[in-house]
This record gives structure tokens, C-alpha cells and sequence, in this order.
């Protein structure tokens, strides 16, 4: 979970000098030494030493002695960093409650000019090299540390929300830094979470969705009731880090793999009868 607004509120200008500097050292190293931390941030050893054991303390920042000592910045840290630059540029002016939780990601309320969304990106360690394997938006370089793969997460689903608001319905992108995006509101549930008493309307409003989105050049590719929200109105698609163009190699099997999925569930829940190459033929026109 992100760090409260307490530990970002009162962090002292030293500990942001030295998340900062970690920041921007881990592009050259997995673990940052000490001495290049006390040349980038110019502090005293005895107030560099300190500072770093209040960040670990927070639980901000982390050291490693293997293979060499280091310190590393944590997604707590890193979220700090996020929230820092956020709130200095008046997105928002205080984190709410948890609202949701996703395979790589953490959700929550938050207080802009109005009610907001903040989507903390979590690419874990764990799944980091399969993520490398299976996201186009990773780079080549060998070091890439989980934190700016989180980034690169975040900066790709804020990409498709750029291009779709206003003409597919999804949340609309406010401001990004680092691995955390400010979205809009979206009043409603999850499809998953709900039953409808008519599903057809609902069903046929995802499939117009899917086609605006397809005649944009974008498949969403990890597209299910999960990603869906509705309410009594209308429905939104959300979670599109995964996304991709329409000529990517492999954008004919995506597609026809999120058909299938969102086909699957309403005849499985609703026992709609709908046959998938109908729906592709909906789509792709």
C-alpha cells in the first residue's frame, strides 16, 4: 500500500533529496551505494546514514549487502515520490480509502477538484520476467528494476486513456507520474459483481464499445467482466495497461481471445446463447 499522507506530508526535504537521488540512481544500478548517494545528494556521512535509517524505518527505502551494499527504493518509496510530485502540482490534495485491487495494481479514492481515482501500478518482482516476455512497452535494456517497469505500466495505460476519452467509454486521464495515474470517478460496479436483470442491453453496449475501440487501432487484450463497470446507465471499460495497436503480430488472437472471454461469461451467467464469431464479425465489421 501506498505511504499515508502523514509520512508524505512530513517527510524532511533531506529524505525526498535522497529518494530522489535513489530514483535516479537505480537507472544505473540495482542496488546504489552509499558514496554515490553522498556525492549526488552532497549531505554529511553522518546526516546521509541517519536520514537513510529514517527511510527505512518508514519502510521507503530498502538496503541490501549482497552482492555489494546498497540501498534500493521500495514501491512504498517510490509511490512517496508519486504522490509528492501530484500533490505539488494541486492533482490532488489528500489520498482516500482502498477502493480495489488488480493483479499489478492497487486502487485507490483520492480528493482533487473533486472526488478522484488513483491507480498505483505494481508490476512485482515475481512476475517481472514474464512481464518483460509478454509487454511490448518493456524495453531491452537487461536493467530495468520492477519500479520503472511499474512506469512503463502506468505510462501505457495513460496512453490508451489519452487516445479513447471521448470516443469510448473510459475513465478519463488527469495526470500521471511515476507508476501512479489519476483518472476519473466512475460510479458503478463491477460486472463481475452484479447481477443484471437485463443483460442484453449491457452485452450489446460492450460489443459497440469494443467496435469504437477496434476502429481506433486499439485492442484492450486482457479484456473480461472484470474490466468492465456498470450501473444503471451505462457501462465503462477500465484497466488498459495491456493494450495494443491493431497491426501488433499478434492483435487477431488478442481480440479473439477478449471476445471469447466476455462471450463466455455472459453465456455462462445468463445463458445468452451468443455465438463468438458473431460478436468478432460485430467488432471487425
Amino acid at each position: 500500500m501506498p505511504p499515508s499522507a502523514d509520512i508524505v506530508r512530513d517527510l524532511h526535504k533531506y529524505e525526498y533529496t535522497i529518494l530522489y537521488a535513489i530514483e535516479r540512481l537505480m537507472k544505473r544500478y540495482r542496488w546504489v551505494p552509499f558514496d554515490d548517494l553522498k556525492r549526488i545528494t552532497r549531505l554529511s556521512k553522518s546526516e546521509l546514514e541517519y536520514r537513510l535509517g529514517e527511510l527505512m524505518e518508514k519502510d521507503l527505502v530498502s538496503y541490501n549487502a549482497v552482492p555489494y551494499p546498497g540501498y534500493g527504493l521500495v514501491f512504498a518509496g517510490y509511490d512517496c515520490l508519486a504522490l509528492h510530485t501530484l500533490v505539488g502540482r494541486k492533482t490532488i490534495s489528500a489520498l482516500g480509502s482502498l477502493i480495489g485491487v488488480g493483479k499489478e495494481s492497487e486502487v485507490y479514492e483520492a480528493l482533487g477538484l473533486g472526488v478522484v481515482v488513483l491507480k498505483f501500478h505494481r508490476v512485482g518482482q515475481h512476475s517481472f520476467q514474464s512481464v518483460r516476455l509478454k509487454r511490448d512497452y518493456m524495453t531491452d535494456d537487461a536493467h530495468c528494476p520492477w519500479i520503472f517497469a511499474s512506469a512503463l505500466s502506468a505510462e501505457q495505460e495513460y496512453e490508451a486513456l489519452l487516445r479513447l476519452t471521448g470516443k469510448v467509454r473510459v475513465p478519463v486521464p488527469i495526470d500521471r507520474s511515476r507508476n501512479t495515474i489519476a483518472i476519473s470517478y466512475i460510479p458503478g460496479v463491477n460486472l463481475n459483481q452484479c447481477t443484471l436483470a437485463d443483460p442484453r442491453p449491457v452485452y450489446e453496449e460492450l460489443i459497440g464499445e469494443m467496435q469504437k475501440t477496434y476502429s481506433l487501432g486499439i485492442i484492450h487484450a486482457d479484456f473480461s467482466e472484470y474490466n468492465v463497470m456498470v450501473n444503471e446507465d451505462h457501462c465503462w471499460i477500465i484497466d488498459w495497461p495491456q493494450w495494443v495497436e491493431c497491426s501488433h503480430p499478434n492483435a487477431e488472437d488478442l481480440l479473439r481471445r477478449d471476445v471469447e472471454t466476455i462471450v463466455t461469461f455472459f453465456n455462462r451467467k445468463y445463458r445468452m446463447g451468443i455465438d463468438p464469431e458473431d460478436a468478432l464479425s460485430a467488432i471487425t465489421g
